[in-house]
């Protein structure tokens, strides 16, 4: 059955000579789930493609492959283009992708300025390449200091250049991909000719007008069509402006090239955008509203609902330039997806985070099952894998980077489950048993699903990292799947012999741990577990929306705050206490407050946000005491210092809390311990924890 709600996002559509089943696209993106000489890990590849193909989506993008390596790569693990002996992997996914009768596109490009921006590269002193020669002063200037001055590109590399990104192209159609895209959007190579920001060379490439600017594009542009066949399907990915300094590519700008663009045969253009400075990272458009957005925002930007659609006006503009399709980007669903097509602004809608949070998403949609999608929370932690050279897996769907189907199969038997705890491994471990036919039982203590996801989403809330939106889907789910939950209602082991379960999950979370600071228990420390108790008790009578808004208005901390304890949960609580008008110092014993598991655009801002708003920031220290005036440090310099505050609140470690786990083991015949309960971790650790339980049982 086919929903009729969105009717223009499930129209079929054609770009070129390659006809599609609906307006969904999936942004080229990679997955990093590559072997250590850059082959496919098809044991990995092949089920995420499948299941993005399986899901219903129209027409994929398979990210960021290489045109040359390692020049052309911004970091390790992406695929590459640059050499035939990878094509036959790539051949079996476009293979996997067409049984579904979906689409495919192999998006080439070159890394230019951003190569080893994450400073994973092993290349020997290799300098990154650019339109231009910029030393690494001028970089700053940019906000792109990555260690390392630019080197130009003389005429004769460029010429070899257009040649590697037409060989490219060609191994790209023999592999069986069913169109091209060429990346020149952000940063990369081709927009480092485009923008002026960039290009400040002045020969035929140069930066003197807008025809020598695109040269270098269009050249390649001409060469693939010249080498494919002027009906073999070719897009471009192209900035439709840039933001936040001078001298950057305008809308005016971008609108002139894409009708050269469109001159020189290309098929679609897909609009995204980029920015300097406060703008830094709009191709990820919530990232620049967090945690505030700059001031004053360009009128040129959609600021109504925290990034979500906000480049998509510039796509507007393009279309109105062109005649062939038009792709928009920016945390898009299918109810913004279908406005935007319903008031011509674009011709397809893009999506890629949504779809590794739910690879099913365009199959709900289109039987009008909104509630079953799993949302995606903008979190960037699949991004933040990739910063470490790691590969991509997602903080709500927990089969992303698996090796098996991503579909939940059916037990051989089913059994009486029993999951004790309603945070997010709970939670989850409930979903999947019940999917897979089990009996399942719920015990949750507190009077609401959730976990500490309800305290999360106190601090952390908006379009990015919405946690109320997790426990909303997952509750939708175990409810649908008729799990028995018992709310306020704690397990009472003495009652396994009434209750007879064949397994129990037990994801009783963890223990805080207090450090070990002289005065620890003075009456102006709150302990995150004492704070957490005063929410908890609230939360029994008011939503995590309400209770965020009343914490505008009263908390019970005072005016000057101690954080003692960087990392994610020190960072995340700062910017919470900040934004309620608190004067805020966090401390560490680390050399670093900032946390690898934030992806870093997300730590650079929040940072440089803190700076401003007077945080004062120190690592290194050595806790001597805690008093009443404050608390009592040693500088990494070695000098003594006291820091005075109202409210000290340390960040504490956590235990596994398995007391219960143990009293029970012997007693059932299954006993497994999932989340917190059995190691310590992240939202994503887990919701995977009970995933993988739960697909055993």
């Amino acid at each position: 059955m086919v929903s009729n709600r969105f009717p223009k996002l499930f129209e079929p559509g054609q770009i070129g000579s390659l006809k599609l089943k609906n307006r969904i696209v999936r942004t080229a993106a990679g997955t990093d789930y590559l072997d250590k000489n850059d082959f496919l890990k098809l044991e990995q590849e092949l089920p995420f493609y499948e299941a993005l193909a399986r899901g219903g989506v129209g027409l994929i993008g398979l990210g960021g492959t290489l045109v040359e390596y390692p020049l052309g790569a911004i970091h390790p693990g992406q695929p590459r283009f640059d050499d035939n002996k990878f094509m036959p992997d790539f051949q079996k996914i476009t293979e996997a992708v067409h049984k579904y009768d979906c689409r495919i596109f192999a998006q080439i490009h070159h890394a230019g300025p951003w190569h080893g921006i994450f400073n994973t590269m092993s290349n020997e002193g290799l300098q990154p390449v650019s339109s231009s020669g910029l030393s690494r002063s001028e970089l700053q200037a940019l906000g792109m200091d990555f260690g390392m001055p630019l080197r130009e590109l003389s005429v004769a590399e460029i010429k070899e250049l257009v040649k590697k990104f037409a060989d490219a192209a060609e191994r790209g159609k023999k592999a069986g991909f069913d169109a091209i895209e060429l990346n020149v959007a952000t940063c990369h190579l081709g927009n480092s000719f485009l923008s002026q920001a960039w290009n400040r060379r002045h020969d035929e490439y140069g930066c003197d007008n807008l025809e020598n600017r695109a040269r270098f594009v269009l050249e390649v542009l001409q060469a693939i069509k010249n080498r494919l066949g002027q009906n073999f399907p070719l897009g471009i990915l192209m900035n439709g402006a840039e933001f936040g300094i001078e001298n950057v590519i305008t809308i005016e700008d971008a609108r002139e090239f894409a009708k050269m663009f469109e001159k020189a045969g290309v098929d679609y253009i897909q609009v995204r955008s980029f920015g300097y400075g406060d703008y830094y990272d709009l191709h990820w458009p919530e990232t620049i509203f967090a945690p505030e957005p700059p001031k004053p925002m360009s009128k040129l930007l959609d600021a109504r609902n925290n990034g979500v659609g906000a480049t998509v006006p510039l796509a507007a503009k393009i279309k109105d330039a062109v005649s062939i399709p038009v792709i928009t980007v920016g945390r898009l669903d299918p109810v913004i997806g279908e406005e935007i097509l319903r008031q011509g602004k674009a011709d397809y809608i893009a999506m890629q985070r949504r779809l590794i949070a739910d690879p099913e998403l365009p199959n709900k949609a289109a039987e009008g099952r909104l509630e079953d999608i799993a949302p995606c929370l903008a979190c960037f932690a699949c991004h933040a894998l990739l910063e470490q050279h790691d590969y991509v897996r997602c903080r709500i769907n927990a089969a992303i980077g698996g090796t098996q189907d991503y579909t939940i199969k059916p037990a051989t038997g089913k059994k009486k489950v029993v999951v004790i705890g309603g945070g997010p491994s709970g939670m989850e471990a409930a979903r999947v048993a019940a999917l897979r036919g089990h009996e399942v039982t719920l015990y949750e203590k507190e009077p609401r699903l959730g976990g500490l996801l309800n305290l999360a989403a106190i601090v952390k809330y908006g379009k990015s990292q919405d946690f109320e939106d997790m426990v909303r889907y997952l509750k939708t789910q175990i409810n649908k799947l008729g799990v028995n939950v018992k709310l306020g209602d704690a397990f009472d082991p003495s009652s396994i012999s009434e209750t007879k379960p064949d397994v129990v999950l037990v994801a009783a979370g963890g223990t805080p741990v207090m450090p070990e600071i002289p005065g620890i228990q003075s009456r102006n420390v709150m302990s995150t577990s004492k704070l957490h108790g005063r929410l908890k008790f609230f939360l029994r009578f008011l939503s995590p929306g309400i209770l965020r808004t009343l914490t505008k208005l009263w908390m019970p901390v005072g005016k000057n705050v101690v954080v003692v304890g960087g990392g994610l949960h020190g960072c995340e609580l700062t910017e919470f206490l900040v934004k309620r008008g608190r004067k805020v110092t966090m401390i560490d014993t680390a050399e670093t407050l900032e946390d690898k598991r934030i992806a870093r655009v997300n730590n650079q801002r929040l940072f440089q946000w803190m700076e401003k708003k007077g945080v004062i920031l120190l690592t290194g220290v050595t806790y001597e005491g805690i008093t009443g005036k404050g608390i009592d440090i040693i500088t990494k310099e070695g000098n003594k210092q006291t820091i005075e505050a109202d409210t000290i609140i340390p960040i504490m470690e956590m235990a596994p809390n398995d007391a219960l786990y143990k009293s029970l083991n012997g007693k059932v015949p299954e006993v497994i311990p999932i989340g917190d309960c059995s190691s310590i971790g992240l939202t994503m650790e887990a919701v995977a924890s009970g995933y993988s339980a739960a697909q055993k049982i």
